[in-house]
């Protein structure tokens, strides 16, 4: 049983982690000073998602599972709703590919705007 708390815990920490690479930029819009800790979480994942590599967070998750007695998700509402996100079905390279390449593109627009940004008020300052 202990296992198995664990395996989700670390399967809602992955997914948080997700939402952190995939949304963060949003996060720095507001506090700037977020840059140091999201700008290598994102660097991470469009690298994860380009190289085909896995993320060491989920043969872990798996440990924990195979050590709970359970095969993959166990079923339960919290493997269901975040398993489906983490790990689709049917996920192909060229999807990888995608999803790297939108995160580069959502994230650079947020820093890139940020950046706009502050050298606009630097202008207008001096």
């Amino acid at each position: 049983m202990v296992f198995a708390w664990l395996a989700d815990g670390l399967l809602v920490l992955h997914a948080a982690f997700i939402a952190w690479v995939v949304l963060g930029g949003l996060a720095v819009w507001r506090r700037p000073a977020l840059a140091w800790a999201h700008l290598p979480a994102a660097a991470w994942g469009v690298w994860i998602e380009w190289s085909g590599g896995q993320c060491p967070l989920t043969p872990l998750e798996w440990r924990l599972r195979s050590a709970a007695g359970q095969q993959g998700h166990g079923g339960g509402w919290i493997e269901h709703h975040l398993g489906g996100l983490i790990y689709p079905e049917g996920l192909t390279r060229e999807a990888q590919w995608v999803l790297g390449a939108l995160v580069l593109l959502l994230n650079g627009a947020v820093y890139g705007v940020l950046v706009w940004r502050r050298r606009a008020r630097r202008r207008d300052i001096a």
